[in-house]
């Protein structure tokens, strides 16, 4: 009886942090629970909506002004990789990448990104080493690991 009610109270409470993680997500939240929200600065709301848009120079621009502003914004630092990627300034977005997961090592998207990154720069191993990192993070899965895992596969595929 003892042991039920251990496990009844075992299941609440990983399903009470799982279910709390994917909502703090869903609402644009950071890629990580354990990351402070996004702030709403103009400026990383013009990074946002350039990325959405694909106006990498425009994003470049504006996550530059958060993270002068914030050097400890992981989820900036990690935007301003990404739009570099996409440029295919690979040392910019790379330098980036490093720096999100200085501030976090467990950031999802920076970790899947440069996981795409080293991808892109042909540098399997370490593109490999980020999924683990992502397994580790994402207990339950995520999506940033579903995508790099995809990624590494569709790699292998092509090789």
């Amino acid at each position: 009886m003892a042991f039920r009610k251990l496990t009844i109270a075992l299941f609440t409470l990983v399903a009470a942090h799982v279910l709390t993680a994917q909502i703090v997500y869903a609402a644009g939240g950071s890629s990580s629970p354990t990351e402070a929200a996004v702030p709403d600065s103009p400026d990383f709301i013009a990074g946002k909506t350039a990325i959405d848009q694909q106006q990498w120079a425009v994003a470049i621009a504006s996550f530059s002004k958060v993270t002068a502003a914030d050097p400890k914004n992981a989820d900036a630092f990690n935007y301003l990789g990404y739009a570099n990627r996409q440029m295919k300034n690979y040392d910019e977005a790379f330098k980036n990448y490093n720096i999100a997961l200085e501030i976090n090592p467990d950031h999802r998207g920076a970790n899947e990104y440069i996981g795409e990154a080293y991808l892109q720069t042909n540098n399997l191993d370490m593109a490999e080493k980020h999924l683990a990192k992502l397994d580790d993070v994402c207990f339950f899965g995520c999506a940033e690991y579903t995508m790099l895992k995809r990624a590494v596969e569709e790699y292998k595929a092509r090789s």
